[in-house]
Formats: C-alpha cells, structure tokens, sequence
C-alpha cells in the first residue's frame, strides 16, 4: 500500500472512529484546555456502543469548559467558555435512550452552556483533541450509563454509587533480586524508595477522595510489565513510579520528573499492536483492539496516546513544581525518556527520581524519616493539584472541584465572579482576600447560593 493511500485510510478512520459504533473512551479526564478567542460550537455528532453514547462537538478552535452532573432528573451540564453556537445541535440519534434531549442557552453573555437531559443517570468522560489529518478541533464526551462497564449492579435496596475515589497507583521501583542503584555508603535504592512509597500510599489513603494502590508492597522482584498490569487492571486514573538516581558524578544532585518520550511512545506502540492478538490486556478505556485491523487499532492507539502524553506531561509539572518547594531539583523542567514503566498506554504515568543516591549527603537525605516524609508530601501536593483541575467525572474530587476555581494567566476576580454568578464582594469574603490581587494557580472557594 502507498503511504499517500495509507495516510488517506486513516483520516477516514479517524473521522469513523468518532462517528460511528465502536466509540472508545481513550483519554484521561482534561478538564480543562487553554481558551480560543469567541469559539464556534459548529456541529455534534454521537455514536453508541451499547456500552458507551459518545458526543462530538466539532469547534472553530480550542476552548475552556467544565461538566458536571446533576441529579432529579438526571443532567449533564457542560459549560462553554467565551463560546457561542453556529451549528446545529439536534441529534437523529438518542444512543438507546439514554439521551432524550439537549438544551442550550448562552451564559453570562459570553459563554454557553449546553444540558443534556437524561432518561437515567450515567457517568460522563471529556477530553479535547486537537486538529489531525483533516480533523478540526473537538470536545468528546463519552456517556457511560450507571451499572455498565464490568460494574456489578447493586442489591435490591441498595443505592447505585454516584461517585468514586480517584485511583493513584504507586510504583516503587526494584525490588527482591533487582536492588536499582547502590549509594556509596550501601544504601540499597529499592529499600529507600519503598519506603518513600509506604509514605505516599498512606497519604494518600487518608486524603479525601482518593485511593491509593502499590504494585509491590515488600521486597519482592516485580517485572517492570506487571507493574503497568497493576495499574491498568485496578483502573489507576495515575501511575507514579519512584526511584532514586545514580550517574559517575557523585556531586549531581536534586530530583527529577519524567515522562515518556515521543520515541518511546513510538516503539511502545509498535509492540502493542504486534501483541495485541495474544495480549490479556489488549484494549484500550473499555473497548477490546484485538479484532481490530491494524489501521483502526493504530488510530485508536494514536487517540489514546496523544491524550495520556498530554496529561502525563501536566500531571509531571505538578510534582516537579512541589518537589521545587522541598528541596532542590536537578532541572527545572520535565524531562522525557522511554522508560518502559510509562509506557501504558491509556494512563498517564510519570517517573519521579526523588534523589541521586550516588550523590553522598543525598544518599544519607534519602535515609532519613525528615527526607522521606517531606518528599511524600510534595508528591500529594502534586496530586492535589493535578485533580483540582483534572479530576475524572463520577469523582468524589470532581464533585468538590465544582466550588473551586484555579486562577489562570489573565483572569481578574471580577470576571471570575460574574463568571459564577456570585457578588465579588463575597467571593472576597469567603476567601479572606483583602483587595483585588489574585495569582495564578491559586485556587478561589466559590461560595454556594452567593454568600
């Protein structure tokens, strides 16, 4: 096949994928993208699966916007920032039912907001994809009704759960007859990093809407396959594997964050697709590839990566920013390689070299309970602000994340109060703010019913 015929078969797929049956849920939750200037709503289109009723927005450009859920009678509410509607948003499809119509309304003059009504509630996923191979700009939102997607239904009497925790699979690298780097003075780097991990994990499983998961709990070999096993098969929304480094130069000092580079990517999946016929783990979200052909499972792999690179690449700049609060760090910015631990292929997953263990005070920094414990934290700040902002729908942290709002570059408190419809001057008072002055990042209380 000519590569000007092959390019042409997956633009038709892609646009396919998106619009027929077979619909994927591929990416992590991105709740939030960077804005387009008066966004055009230009048309939607869905599919069903009988699983999964997938929305695609089609958009002049790129957009902020944020979805939740709503309850008696069941809705989902997605909001538009600085968008407004030029297509159509009729639909011929209903997805089984599930939809049974769709409203829309401008919203404080420059937004719009888009319901859909239900006929019985369901758990809504968004991401953004960005233009590819004769694709413009998107909003998905895949539907998953409540009870489907391998959920057992509850017993008669029993309430169906509306919301979950956030799932942090944690890595400690090495282990058993695999020591990872040894310090000049012995330290042994599986020893260091699992207990940096216990440290993390219990963090984690004491913060309110999230749950953590280790992949090795004691000294014990793990391949570094099964560990991404781990995550995928208890539906890790993360995976942070901890390690600490090791080079010739005993002076090189600080921590790092990586993620998986391009190249990695590639090579991953290459081999994903080769295996997939034999692979247990063959699928990507909830829908199987291995009776795909192999330019469909290409695309549909293509989808998932871009999106998870995407996220682990935000989720990574959270954990370098904190880890930079605690203790030096040995580049400022995060860096990428083909660690075969990253390589999932629909979780974002990022590497943290907490310290160089060859380095000699560091060795003896990463023994001590100070070291550990304040590298843990650092680690759960990072997660925290990760999810303030990228937390998956259905979640306990998504549903506080409605009354939060993360100042961005631009913003001022005047616009985000009429943004949310309360009056600034209590917007100032629940956040004991004395003036006008906000940073970025900061994150703003909005106070429920105006005051």
């Amino acid at each position: 096949m000519a590569a000007d015929d092959h390019d042409f078969i997956r633009r038709r797929l892609l646009r396919a994928l998106l619009c027929t049956s077979g619909a994927l849920v591929v990416s992590p939750w991105w709740g939030w993208a960077r804005a387009g200037t008066g966004t055009r709503v230009e048309a939607l289109r869905s599919s069903a699966n009988g699983e999964v009723m997938r929305l695609v927005f089609d958009l002049s450009g790129p957009v902020e916007h944020a979805l939740f859920t709503l309850s008696d009678p069941d809705r989902v509410v997605i909001d538009l920032r600085d968008a407004r509607l030029t297509g159509d948003l009729d639909l011929k499809s209903s997805g089984d039912g599930l939809l049974e119509r769709i409203r829309h309304a401008p919203r404080n003059g420059d937004d719009l907001r888009v319901v859909l009504d239900l006929s019985r509630p369901a758990h809504p996923r968004s991401f953004l994809l960005r233009p590819a191979k004769g694709s413009g700009h998107r909003l998905v939102i895949d539907l998953r009704r409540d009870g489907e997607g391998g959920q057992v239904a509850p017993a008669v009497g029993e309430s169906v759960p509306r919301s979950r925790d956030v799932i942090v699979a944690i890595d400690a690298g090495h282990g058993g007859k695999d020591p990872g780097a040894i310090g000049p003075g012995g330290t042994y780097e599986k020893d260091v990093v699992l207990a940096i991990a216990r440290r993390l994990e219990a963090l984690v499983a004491a913060e309110p809407g999230m749950k953590p998961v280790m992949t090795r709990t004691g000294d014990y070999f793990l391949p570094l396959r099964e560990r991404i096993r781990t995550a995928r098969a208890r539906h890790a929304d993360v995976f942070l594997s901890i390690h600490a480094d090791a080079v010739p130069q005993r002076s090189v000092r600080g921590s790092s964050v990586y993620m998986l580079s391009q190249r990695g990517a590639s090579s991953e999946a290459a081999r994903f697709l080769a295996q997939r016929e034999n692979a247990v783990d063959a699928r990507l979200g909830a829908v199987p590839i291995s009776d795909k052909d192999d330019v469909l499972a290409s695309v549909l792999l293509d989808l998932s990566q871009t999106a998870t690179l995407e996220a682990s690449n935000t989720l990574a700049e959270e954990l370098l920013g904190q880890l930079a609060r605690v203790g030096h760090v040995h580049r400022s910015t995060v860096e990428r390689a083909g660690f075969a631990v990253l390589k999932a292929p629909d979780v974002p997953s990022v590497l943290v070299e907490t310290a160089f263990i060859s380095n000699p005070q560091e060795e003896r920094r990463l023994r001590t309970e100070d070291f550990q414990r304040n590298t843990a934290r650092a680690l759960l700040a990072g997660l925290r602000d990760y999810f303030s902002v990228h937390a998956p729908p259905g979640t306990l942290l998504a549903e506080a994340g409605e009354d939060r709002h993360v100042i961005r570059r631009g913003e001022t408190l005047s616009a985000i109060a009429d943004r949310y419809q309360v009056p600034i001057s209590h917007l100032r008072r629940h956040n004991n703010l004395d003036g006008d002055l906000i940073r970025v990042g900061q994150v703003l209380e909005i106070p429920r019913h105006g005051g």
